[in-house]
């Protein structure tokens, strides 16, 4: 809620726009080379990258996080690995 609540009609992680994906999840070094990797392996587009960008930023607010880390982002990776293999 804090995170949104000078946007209007946004509410949560699924909801952010491109540009408040580059504002409110921002990826250092070592989980862009986790990021371009799994792009590379799995073949993913420009919307899964935000998607998983997306999923990557809830995991980090469940653990309290204020910052992607490497795990967030591996762990957001396999959901959207699984998501593919389901579907």
């Amino acid at each position: 809620k804090e995170r949104f609540k000078k946007k209007r009609k946004i509410y949560t992680n699924s909801q952010m726009s491109g540009k408040m994906i580059r504002e409110f999840c921002r990826v250092e070094k070592e989980g862009e080379k986790l990021l371009k990797d799994a792009i590379e392996r799995l073949g993913l587009s420009a919307r899964a990258y935000d998607r998983v960008l997306k999923v990557a930023r809830t995991i980090a607010d469940l653990a309290s996080e204020p910052n992607l880390l490497p795990e967030h982002i591996s762990e957001a990776v396999q959901y959207r690995t699984l998501d593919r293999q389901f579907s």
